[in-house]
């Protein structure tokens, strides 16, 4: 009998096509072990601003919203890494994480959180504000799977690749982590 793959959604909390989090995030994917798949979400853009009176009936709800949460409904675990604008989590990803607030995608998803940022402090307000979020949210956030990563721009490579041996054993004890809080 065939096996299916686990599968890890990656979010990206930035719009930018040649976005730090973004490279940060695809390295990520091909960190995780075999038997698990890497889907990155490329909808956040799409998503209308949230409204509670644009969030009815499921079949009413627009085209974006559902293949969100389609998304994260098909997912077994998310990785979401975040830039940090004036201090706080994008707007973007925030709304996003509006949509599914009530909808309960988030609801025991093992989830692994990160920012990233040129600063020395990693982007750890976003981090903190996004992982309240998700906590709020129900998300299951394993012990070491949230990390901040400070001089995104100093750890990687032209080519997207962790250059940083601190960094990327961070990032591997992160996707162990997040690896063994998914229910076989």
């Amino acid at each position: 009998m065939l096996q299916r793959s686990i599968i890890v959604l990656g979010i990206s909390g930035s719009l930018r096509t040649q976005s730090s989090n973004t490279r940060l995030l695809s390295s990520i994917g091909g960190m995780l072990p075999a038997g698990m798949e890497f889907r990155m979400y490329q909808g956040l853009a799409s998503l209308p601003h949230f409204s509670p009176d644009l969030d009815g009936d499921e079949t009413q709800v627009h085209r974006a919203v559902r293949e969100w949460r389609e998304a994260l409904r098909a997912a077994d675990a998310c990785v979401i890494c975040t830039p940090e604008y004036a201090r706080g989590v994008p707007g973007s990803l925030k709304n996003a994480l509006d949509w599914v607030v009530s909808s309960g995608e988030f609801m025991n998803m093992p989830t692994a959180v990160l920012s990233a940022s040129p600063h020395p402090d990693g982007g750890s307000t976003a981090l903190h504000s996004l992982t309240l979020t998700l906590e709020m949210m129900n998300a299951a956030i394993p012990k070491d799977a949230a990390i901040a990563v400070p001089f995104v721009s100093k750890v990687m490579g032209v080519d997207g690749s962790v250059t940083d041996s601190n960094t990327l054993s961070s990032l591997l004890n992160m996707v162990r982590a997040l690896s063994k809080a998914i229910p076989n």
